[in-house]
C-alpha cells in the first residue's frame, strides 16, 4: 500500500473525505477536474500514493501515469472539442506547486484562448549551453 499523508488535501480527495469531480481512477492513479481551471475541462492526474514531487514518484508508476494521462487527455479533447492540450507539472513552490502531492495538469487549449505560457530567452552562446548540458548529463549518469 502506498504512503498516504492525512494532512494532504489530495490524499483526502482520493480517500473520499473531500468531494471532487472525479474523471478517472485506477489501482494507482486518480484524476479529477481542477476547481480553478484555466479552461473548462482542466484536470489533475496524480498517483494515489503521496509523493511530494516528480522526483519522488517511483519509476514503476511511470506506465500507469502515462496511461492515465493519455486516456484522460484524449477524453478531455473529445468532450471539450479542444484544439490542443497542455501537460504541465510543477515541482516546489517556486515553480508554482500549490499542493505538495505530485500531480499533472491536463489543460484543454483553444486557438483563441489567449493563454501564453512563458517568455523564451536564449543562451549567451552555444558554449554556455554545452557547459550546462555537460554538468546536467554528468549528474544523470
Amino acid at each position: 500500500m502506498a504512503h498516504v499523508d492525512s494532512d494532504c488535501v489530495f490524499c483526502q480527495i482520493i480517500a473520499g473525505k473531500i468531494p471532487c469531480a472525479k474523471v478517472f481512477e485506477s489501482k494507482t492513479c486518480f484524476a479529477f477536474l481542477d476547481i480553478a481551471p484555466v479552461n473548462a475541462g482542466h484536470a489533475l492526474v496524480l498517483p494515489k500514493g503521496h509523493y511530494p514531487t516528480l522526483m519522488d514518484i517511483p519509476a514503476e508508476l511511470g506506465n500507469d501515469l502515462l496511461h492515465a494521462l493519455s486516456v484522460v487527455g484524449k477524453a478531455i479533447m473529445d468532450v471539450t472539442k479542444a484544439d490542443g492540450l497542455n501537460l504541465m507539472q510543477n515541482n516546489y513552490e517556486a515553480a508554482g506547486q500549490l499542493v505538495n502531492h505530485a500531480h499533472y495538469h491536463l489543460i484543454p487549449r483553444f486557438s483563441d484562448d489567449g493563454l501564453r505560457l512563458w517568455e523564451q530567452t536564449s543562451y549567451t552562446d552555444s558554449d554556455e549551453m554545452q557547459r550546462l548540458a555537460t554538468k546536467i548529463a554528468d549528474l544523470v549518469k
